[in-house]
């Protein structure tokens, strides 16, 4: 006879720090009320019911009523193999594609799915912080955990970066999975994978290197062509004489002179320039000044 869904749900505590349900109690609200379905986190450790949206409390335990524990259940019947796979997903920038990494990741069969738009730049990525806190969690329950990517980049490109991603793994006991690229295959941080994790992100740390190197030359060769590098310039002479005056005559701060600007021209026309620009603009009028100044005075 097939056990009921609440029975096999029950059978483990609750993950979610909000509920923290012991195991053979059903979920709990933050209100302290009978949850009418059980959380997530929760009823994805059921292998049977990892495909499921949602598990609901059935009328037994009471839904919307005034939360009690309940009699713990014999842990002997939790399930012995237990296999979580956590997908990760990211790309660096709102223009880039990244769809086709999660169809890659949900065809791989993972559980739960964590996906962001942000660069390897950013030391905290939400996400990735929130798919290995996740991967803990289920891993403190006794389940096999593996953290599942498409590519290696898709964690980082700078060696440390990747090193360090590599220690939170070993040191919680969770594998690591890529699903292309070189390293394509299940790894375990801890045994021979080590070795090969910090030979591959020692390839992508020469890689960033080159990507840096190529941009500094395209940079020098456009300069050498004529063509500016960095920002749109936003100041001109009628902001320059307007920025002096409220200085020197009305003596207004930085914040107070760049509210009293308005930008006349480029996409950030009828804008106010921001009190760093406005800086570096009487910066280099009174470097300039002074500089004309310099043959005369001696």
């Amino acid at each position: 006879m097939k056990p009921d869904p609440y029975k096999l749900v029950e059978v483990h505590p609750c993950p979610m720090s909000t509920c923290t349900a012991p195991a053979g109690s059903p979920c709990r609200t933050t209100a302290g009320k009978v949850a009418l379905k059980y959380h997530t986190a929760r009823f994805q450790l059921v292998p049977a019911l990892r495909s499921e949206l949602h598990v609901a409390t059935p009328a037994v335990r009471h839904p919307g009523a005034l939360w009690s524990a309940l009699p713990a259940v014999n842990r002997a019947a939790v399930p012995a193999a237990m296999d979580v796979r956590l997908g990760y997903a990211r790309v660096s920038t709102c223009t880039q594609e990244i769809q086709s990494q999660l169809a890659a990741l949900e065809a791989s069969g993972v559980h739960r799915l964590f996906h962001e738009r942000i660069s390897t730049r950013v030391r905290e990525r939400p996400e990735m912080k929130a798919a290995l806190a996740a991967a803990r969690e289920y891993r403190s329950l006794g389940a096999r955990v593996t953290l599942v990517v498409h590519e290696m980049k898709r964690l980082g490109r700078g060696a440390l970066e990747l090193l360090k991603v590599a220690e939170e793994l070993r040191d919680a006991e969770i594998e690591l999975e890529f699903l292309t690229g070189p390293l394509a295959g299940r790894h375990d941080p801890a045994g021979h994978g080590a070795a090969l994790f910090a030979f591959f992100a020692a390839m992508a740390e020469s890689e960033r290197d080159y990507i840096r190197e190529k941009t500094l030359e395209g940079q020098e060769t456009a300069r050498a062509k004529g063509k500016a590098i960095g920002g749109v310039k936003v100041s001109d002479e009628d902001m320059l004489a307007t920025a002096l005056r409220l200085r020197d005559e009305e003596h207004l701060s930085l914040r107070e002179i760049s509210s009293r600007l308005v930008i006349r021209t480029g996409k950030k026309r009828g804008q106010r320039p921001a009190p760093a620009t406005v800086m570096r603009m009487l910066r280099e009028h009174d470097a300039q000044a002074a500089a004309a100044l310099d043959p005369v005075q001696r």
